[in-house]
């Protein structure tokens, strides 16, 4: 690198995120033209998390807290880049922050009716309303599936997704179930920690925890 390429290049020396944004979940911070400088301020807030990649895979996470940028602070990076042990010259790296509070009153709900046996009265055509709440649980899963080469990632570009992986566990839950629907409408609380314990681990698939989830409304169309 040249005197005046090294002059003309401006390094990083804070790194932070103020999510002012609503709904934003996760989002890079603009690198564009810029280097870290060694020693570097990672400021990560209450709420977030933020990680560093290298070459399209995640290495080091940080959570809350202020952290000076290092070999020390930096143990993946670090092994990756094959850097010595005491490093100098300032560094490209994309960095991502993510927003980890709850993401709280979220609508799902049967865009069609479901086709479910019903002990007593054999199938019956379900529709199922309700709301829940979510938050990121893993940024590493959250980011390969959900982020990936974006700028950011919002609850409404996700929305979708959510939806989608949320009625197709409760159509599996509901095929599977011996539940008649008149127990289900009279205690939907207990029916809602069923559907809860059904809906986790396809959320998980994609870095997510459930918080709570709750029906609202069952009928028969």
């Amino acid at each position: 690198m040249g005197i005046l390429d090294f002059i003309s290049k401006q390094f990083i020396d804070v790194i932070q995120w103020t999510a002012d944004e609503p709904g934003v979940l996760a989002s890079r911070f603009p690198m564009s033209g810029m280097e870290i400088q060694n020693g570097a301020q990672l400021v990560v807030r209450e709420t977030q998390k933020a990680a560093f990649f290298n070459e399209g895979k995640i290495a080091d996470i940080f959570g809350p807290g202020t952290y000076t940028l290092n070999t020390q602070t930096l143990p993946v990076l670090t092994y990756l880049k094959n850097w010595d042990k005491f490093f100098e010259s300032p560094f490209k790296s994309d960095v991502y922050f993510f927003d980890t509070k709850d993401q709280i009153d979220r609508k799902w709900g049967t865009t069609q009716p479901l086709t479910v046996r019903d002990k007593e009265y054999g199938p019956i055509r379900l529709r199922a309303f309700g709301n829940y709440a979510y938050a990121i649980g893993d940024v590493g899963v959250f980011w390969s599936r959900l982020v990936g080469t974006a700028e950011r990632s919002t609850s409404e570009m996700i929305e979708g997704q959510l939806r989608g992986a949320i009625l197709t566990a409760i159509a599996s839950k509901l095929g599977q179930s011996n539940i008649a629907f008149i127990d289900m409408a009279a205690n939907q609380e207990t029916f809602s920690q069923q559907l809860a314990e059904a809906i986790g681990p396809a959320l998980q698939a994609y870095g997510i925890d459930v918080k709570s989830f709750y029906v609202q409304s069952l009928s028969l169309p």
